[in-house]
């Protein structure tokens, strides 16, 4: 059981690592609003990722077909909501907040959460990107439920691990941005996050 928790473990860390434009997002919210905001954005994408580990490792077809037949849809849907999230970025204000001015409602709080989590659902290729994992290392028997949920529970540690180290680690530079330099990373965010949005459309239109 052990050795399965830490599997899913790794796996979810290692998803979770590629840069994206999720990682882009949770970069400048951390410089922007502190380590907070930047860590709250990464559980979204933690639980995405585990609900895709979770249709894997229960052997959910019939949610993964559905993804799968509305995946040109939700990439359109997704990409156009990249697009809107680089240009409302690059144009943000490039001041960095003080601690006590950036910690957000719960209103802020819940919206950092619901766009990356909006955000990852919007990839059903990663169900296939799960499912390939799981062949090549499930038993030939499958999962148990036990197993699963384990499994499922692993992927999220080791998703939300990864941007814990990367909201703290990015926070820690936070006292050396200056106006300038935070107006070229919105600069830079935005269009890398508004060319993973033309990426998206361009494969699906």
């Amino acid at each position: 059981m052990i050795t399965t928790l830490l599997k899913a473990f790794v796996i979810g860390f290692s998803i979770a690592a590629a840069v994206g434009p999720i990682c882009m997002l949770c970069i400048r919210r951390t410089l922007v609003m502190g380590r907070r905001v930047g860590f709250v954005s990464g559980l979204g994408a933690a639980t995405a990722d585990a609900f895709y580990g979770a249709v894997a490792s229960f052997g959910l077809t019939f949610v993964s077909r559905v993804f799968l037949r509305h995946a040109a849809p939700l990439h359109i849907g997704g990409g156009l909501f990249l697009l809107y999230l680089g240009v409302r970025t690059a144009l943000a204000n490039a001041e960095v907040r003080a601690p006590a001015a950036a910690a957000p409602g719960a209103s802020g709080a819940l919206g950092a959460y619901g766009s990356t989590l909006l955000l990852t659902l919007t990839n059903p290729m990663t169900i296939v990107m799960f499912a390939a994992i799981f062949a090549a290392i499930a038993p030939a028997g499958g999962l148990n439920y036990a197993a699963a949920a384990l499994t499922v529970a692993g992927i999220f540690l080791g998703s939300a691990t990864w941007w814990l180290i990367l909201s703290v680690g990015v926070g820690a530079f936070r006292r050396f941005i200056g106006v300038r330099l935070m107006q070229w990373v919105n600069r830079l965010s935005g269009a890398t996050i508004f060319g993973f949005g033309l990426a998206d459309l361009a494969e699906n239109v």
